[in-house]
């Protein structure tokens, strides 16, 4: 059995793997799909702490894993399927197998938010991505399209215009929510267009994206635009489909937690952006991860009848 099980290998994830392994709690954590997490898929990184000079975001996750590491943390790359939070010690079942830990913390992040329009799951990986760091190499000398009006479509367009002839930008609205710098950069640059108060409501092809279809949400008029490619950057949508109900989330699906990341069930801590749907930044999400990370370590502290800095021993 696992004293320390962390779901989740971004930031907060990596954050409190280093903080439990520094305990020498030789934590397990779990790394989903991919190592990094939403990081790793940044182009670059200019707002984090350390590094004046902006960061790729794949090198910065490396070097969290790396740290984690070296002080003693394992790494499994699996999925968690689902935990059992009912009783201890707590099961964590993945699709390569079953563990047990008196500790665990959530930083399982989300996911790209869909468009939910007809064309989406069929034209999926060819002409439609949500990662444009993973696949604007394949569009070099075309034309895409970018759904969003946030910092990331901002940053997205702008890494899109390395390779694209031409990114249209289609916004629900008719201005952006993206941080001024991020627009400045937008509106000066020749291979950028906006489209204004526009959604897209099919993506339409052959066996590859060949078009979208807009419609002015003021004017109701319809129109094919023709694109090669479909880059969606809407926001996110936690990752918690395996607590299966067993903690309280709010409205739109993050975990509840309370300033110390405690969750509603001693033992089980959430961090990053599977509970944060206001910040979302490294910075924070490494903050969390800190916090989950001491409180697990003061958990299993009390449980082992050990002093923990500042407090006495338990039943001392």
């Amino acid at each position: 059995m696992d004293k320390v099980i962390i779901i989740g290998s971004g930031p907060a994830g990596c954050t409190a793997a280093i903080y439990t392994a520094r305990a020498q709690l030789q934590p397990l954590l779990i790394a989903g799909p991919a190592m990094g997490g939403q990081v790793a898929i940044s182009s670059e990184v200019g707002n984090y702490p350390g590094f004046p000079e902006d960061i790729p975001g794949a090198e910065l996750a490396q070097l969290m894993h790396k740290q984690a590491e070296r002080f003693g943390a394992r790494v499994e790359m699996d999925i968690v399927t689902d935990v059992d939070l009912s009783a201890r010690p707590f099961k964590v079942t993945t699709y390569g197998g079953e563990f047990e830990t008196q500790a665990l913390i959530i930083a399982s992040g989300a996911s790209p938010r869909k468009l939910g329009v007809p064309g989406e799951v069929e034209f999926s990986g060819r002409g439609v991505s949500y990662c444009a760091t993973c696949d604007g190499f394949f569009y070099i000398g075309k034309e895409v399209v970018m759904v969003g009006g946030g910092d990331s479509a901002m940053e997205e367009a702008l890494f899109l215009t390395r390779f694209a002839n031409k990114v249209s930008i289609v916004h629900r609205r008719n201005q952006l929510r993206a941080e001024k710098l991020f627009q400045d950069m937008v509106f000066r640059n020749e291979k950028i267009d906006l489209i204004w108060d526009t959604i897209i409501t099919e993506i339409v092809g052959d066996t590859q994206t060949t078009g979208v279809k807009l419609r002015n949400v003021k004017t109701g008029e319809e129109r094919l635009f023709p694109t090669q490619g479909v880059f969606v950057a809407i926001g996110y949508d936690p990752n918690t489909d395996f607590l299966h109900g067993q903690l309280e989330l709010t409205d739109n699906g993050y975990i509840v937690v309370d300033r110390d990341q405690c969750t509603g069930i001693a033992g089980v801590w959430a961090a990053g952006d599977v509970c944060d749907w206001t910040y979302k930044q490294i910075s924070t999400s490494v903050g969390a991860g800190a916090k989950a990370g001491m409180q697990a370590e003061h958990y299993i502290a009390k449980l082992e009848g050990r002093a923990y800095p500042g407090e006495t021993a338990l039943g001392q």
